[in-house]
């Protein structure tokens, strides 16, 4: 599969199979995913793998009162992997300033550049994701307890795909492109 197959192919999956995914599979994902580009190489993201059904369940049942919408697909995925950021390092120099006048929000881009090379290497593998936004970060970081160092930054049902949705419409490049 070409860079441009996977990336025109992939698609956001919200119904997935049954089937397992195995460990050793998710292990590659990240693996792929660990060169996605990050500010100064800090490599900030961390990956925690949820596969046990009663984790997922309060995940889904305790913190998604925000779109409850969103409960449905992780039930239905095999998995679901929390995406983390390590705070404080990712758009700083060594001695705390920041680097830019975008802040502390840099890690935000690196953790989408992440999300997005973890999403299509897991496209390259025949699984299906999709990226959600809409959670209580307060409530899932206590259930995952995620370190205080860390930031939950996105949750991604993961699993065989049980659709095949259409690509959505494209604006033209001439609508996505300028020169000057």
């Amino acid at each position: 599969m070409t860079a441009k197959e996977c990336i025109e192919g992939r698609r956001s999956i919200r119904q997935f199979t049954d089937q397992p995914v195995g460990r050793a599979v998710i292990r590659d994902i990240v693996s792929t995913a660990s060169y996605a580009p990050s500010w100064k190489n800090t490599q900030i993201v961390r990956y925690i793998a949820i596969d046990d059904p009663t984790v997922k369940n309060r995940i889904a049942n305790e913190g998604l009162t925000i779109f409850p919408g969103n409960a449905s697909r992780i039930n239905s995925a095999p998995v679901l992997i929390a995406v983390t950021a390590i705070k404080g390092r990712c758009g700083f120099e060594r001695d705390g300033s920041y680097s830019t006048l975008r802040g502390d929000s840099w890690q935000m881009f690196d953790a989408g550049v992440a999300c997005e090379a973890f999403c299509l290497s897991a496209y390259e593998h025949g699984l299906g994701t999709v990226i959600l936004g809409l959670f209580d970060i307060d409530t899932v970081s206590g259930i995952l307890n995620i370190p205080e160092d860390r930031e939950l930054i996105a949750l991604i049902p993961m699993g065989y795909p049980n659709e095949s949705p259409e690509a959505p419409k494209r604006k033209s490049v001439e609508d996505l492109l300028s020169f000057c």
